[in-house]
């Protein structure tokens, strides 16, 4: 599959773009509300978006969301649950992109890796923007 949801309880953890995802025209996975926007952009040949800026618009947002995208190696993200439960697992390739949405998470990496990592700022250092679980 080329694009995959971690949910559970009805709660969207994460979304995953696979490398060989194809759409034909530009698409979004996440949902329109979402403080943050994943997905594909796709345009035939010759096309050519003109010219733009965005208004600056305040925006309110109490989640942190981070997405990355493998350039080389094999990574797993393991997702937790409130209590810590570890209940999920996915592991990303070369070209694989996940938007970690919600909740506890860890990174393990299987093979020397690099990733490409967004994540909306400003980064408050570990102590303010990190919150260790006991995970089980």
């Amino acid at each position: 599959m080329s694009f995959e949801v971690i949910e559970r309880n009805g709660v969207r953890y994460a979304e995953v773009i696979r490398a060989d995802a194809r759409v034909e025209k530009t698409r979004f996975f996440s949902d329109a509300g979402s403080s943050f926007q994943f997905g594909l952009l796709a345009n035939t040949a010759g096309y050519v978006e003109p010219a733009h800026d965005h208004h600056p618009i305040v925006r309110q947002i109490a989640d942190l969301q981070q997405m990355f995208v493998v350039q080389r190696g094999i990574v797993a993200v393991d997702f937790f649950s409130d209590a810590g439960e570890r209940f999920d697992e996915v592991v990303l390739q070369v070209g694989d992109a996940i938007c970690l949405v919600h909740g506890a998470h860890s990174f393990r990496v299987i093979e020397d890796a690099q990733c490409v990592s967004v994540k909306q700022g400003p980064f408050m250092g570990d102590e303010m923007d990190k919150v260790s679980i006991n995970a089980k």
